[in-house]
């Protein structure tokens, strides 16, 4: 009994794959340097269609990809404040005449809790 019994695994824990005959993809080996000094190299695939200029150091500032110069920062769009959006749905004479009668609200309530 003990010739013809099956072997037993756990699910998903063993591969009886080997890596025999199997060939790691072409990489090209891309150095980023840290205005700190740091030096940080990636491996990135030969098919890569893009390889960033600006990579994260591990001290938190942006390297430059060697032999490339700094891109040109993207615009920024201003910081639009309550205000600025209040100014986009109603004009300043709306405004004062949704003033105008908030306060005569509240001048008359007060006057009926007197």
């Amino acid at each position: 009994m003990a010739d013809g019994a099956l072997r037993g695994t756990r699910l998903g824990t063993t591969s009886y794959e080997s890596d025999e005959h199997v060939e790691p993809a072409e990489r090209v080996l891309v150095h980023y340097d840290c205005p700190r000094g740091h030096v940080t190299t990636i491996p990135f695939s030969v098919e890569a269609e893009e390889i960033p200029v600006l990579w994260e150091c591990r001290c938190g500032s942006e390297a430059l990809r060697r032999e490339f110069d700094r891109p040109d920062p993207k615009p920024q769009r201003p910081v639009r404040t309550h205000w600025d959006m209040l100014l986009e749905r109603r004009t300043i004479a709306d405004l004062e005449e949704l003033l105008d009668e908030r306060l005569a609200l509240l001048h008359a309530g007060s006057r009926k809790s007197a």
